[in-house]
């Protein structure tokens, strides 16, 4: 049975992302849109747009359009949303490469969607020409410059005429990231403008933001849940991202304390450090009045907890909330609305452990996974949702595609969900195998991969052990040796630490005799997991 979201549905612009996003600066043009939290440079929403216009034109008198891909590999900066909205108003695609990656990642993604052009940070620079080496583009652009390489400020300089480009919303691709969905290696999300715009409309009913808003920014924008819920959503209503290009503890709470931060999304990594680190207490975040967390599971004493302790430093109302989302959704399917923002009829808070409701436009079905019917009432089942933030699909996979999305427009999350009588939905389980480290998607097949390049290692499977500390799941290694090898687990991690991003490395290695598998060759991960 599909269950309707509980908020009436609105109606969805139709409009290009950056018609949309950047249209409420125009109101207030001189106040700052984007600020950076080290150093305080500020771009204001009027110098946003000139900006945004310049590197449309620049990517146009370069030979760009509408479809083509530009991969943009850099952390955030106030520069960011203007290289994504120049390169979405030129009517390409931007396609995010996580910070993190090596040349080898990097290469994948630059081959596998098609990139004609590279935009990079000179810090990052090493690794950019290393991937485009084995994956060749057209062009490396390189924001801070570089010797032989264009800047933004040429691209900002360009005086060719502004790109005007037919753009159909509903079926024009703006952004293509990668995610390993709920199985398999890394994909590309198909995203149109239709997507993003949906999910930021869809996400006001629930949100009270306005234009005195900061927000702070340290998820970084090449995730869904940064470029659209931090990035996109803040500019849309007018309001101040401040932005970090990781984060740093002290950074982090700093940059709350002096730009008066009136709210944080965050990862429960972070949350965990609000409720238990000493160096809280040094800094005034009084400014602070909510704080949400995605990209992965918050436990309900741990949100609890942070919550406390703000509240008691802060001498503040601030509330801890959490919503719910993956790339596949752009990614917002459900939230915890802000105080005076809930559906009518209900009176009640949302439960700490809980994601909140299903945003307007979204329908929403709990499915048995043994079964394939619908779960009885008050029975959990895996997550199906449909709705305008519904990716069009994966890039070049239709088999992946139709794994994920059923012929009715439903998305399979992978997560297993329940429903309570007031329409609040709690996530509590994993049909899927993939690993949710610090928020980021982590892929056993693909670490299996990489593993059996190593000479010494016969066979490798890769599960998600639970870290107590986090309540998140570190990766860990079953390894077979092959005959004669004496491999150890460190020089195991060693070789991995030297393939992968950070946040993929394998924590843990145990060596066994076999790998177990299933008679068509599945690797039988329950059985791994209950030795684990």
């Amino acid at each position: 049975m599909a269950l309707a979201s509980l908020y009436p549905d609105i109606e969805i612009p139709d409009l290009s992302v950056p018609a949309y996003v950047l249209s409420a600066g125009s109101a207030n043009p001189d106040a700052p849109a984007l600020v950076d939290g080290l150093k305080g440079d500020t771009i204001t929403h009027g110098q946003l747009a000139a900006y945004v216009d310049r590197v449309a034109a620049a990517l146009h008198a370069r030979g760009l359009r509408k479809g083509d891909v530009v991969a943009v590999f850099c952390p955030n900066t106030p520069w960011f949303p203007v290289v994504f909205h120049g390169i979405a108003a030129a009517g390409c695609v931007m396609s995010p490469i996580n910070s993190l990656y090596t040349p080898d990642e990097i290469a994948f993604q630059l081959r596998d969607s098609g990139a004609k052009v590279l935009v990079t940070v000179s810090p990052f620079l090493d690794r950019a020409l290393a991937a485009v080496e084995k994956a060749p583009v057209d062009e490396v652009v390189v924001m801070d410059g570089a010797e032989g390489h264009a800047s933004l400020l040429d691209l900002l300089g360009s005086d060719a005429p502004s790109a005007q480009v037919d753009i159909d919303p509903a079926n024009d691709l703006v952004t293509l990231p990668y995610s390993s969905g709920t199985t398999g290696l890394p994909k590309g999300v198909m995203l149109t403008h239709r997507n993003l715009v949906a999910n930021v409309a869809q996400c006001k009913p629930l949100i009270d933001l306005g234009a005195d808003e900061r927000i702070i920014a340290v998820l970084p924008f090449f995730h869904i849940y940064g470029l659209t819920v931090l990035m996109n959503q803040g500019l849309a209503w007018g309001g101040a991202v401040v932005t970090l290009p990781r984060f740093d503890l002290e950074d982090f709470l700093r940059t709350i304390q002096d730009h008066r931060i009136t709210r944080a999304f965050v990862a429960p990594p972070i949350l965990l450090a609000l409720a238990k680190h000493p160096l809280v207490d040094s800094y005034d975040l009084s400014s602070l009045r909510s704080i949400t967390s995605g990209a992965a599971p918050l436990d309900e004493q741990l949100a609890l907890a942070a919550e406390r302790r703000l509240r008691k430093g802060a001498g503040t109302g601030v509330t801890v909330a959490q919503g719910y989302g993956m790339t596949e959704l752009s990614p917002v399917s459900h939230t915890t609305p802000d105080e005076g923002k809930e559906p009518a009829g209900v009176t009640s808070a949302v439960p700490k452990g809980s994601v909140g409701y299903a945003v307007p436009n979204t329908e929403c079905r709990l499915v048995d996974p043994e079964t394939g019917q619908d779960a009885a009432a008050g029975e959990r089942g895996e997550l199906w949702v449909r709705g305008p933030q519904v990716m069009k699909g994966y890039l070049n996979n239709p088999e992946a595609t139709a794994n994920t999305l059923d012929p009715e427009g439903w998305l399979r999350t992978g997560d297993v969900a329940v429903v309570d009588e007031d329409g609040r939905y709690t996530v509590v389980d994993r049909v899927k195998e993939l690993i949710k480290y610090k928020g980021y998607q982590v892929a056993p097949a693909e670490l299996e991969a990489v593993l059996l390049g190593h000479p010494e290692i016969a066979d490798a499977a890769v599960i998600g052990v639970p870290d107590k500390e986090s309540g998140e799941e570190l990766p860990k290694a079953f390894v077979v040796r092959t005959p004669g090898s004496e491999v150890t687990e460190q020089a195991v991690m060693e070789y991995m630490a030297g393939k992968v991003a950070p946040h993929k490395k394998i924590r843990f290695v145990e060596f066994i005799d076999q790998v177990p598998k299933s008679a068509a060759g599945k690797i039988l991960r329950k059985d791994l997991k209950a030795r684990a």
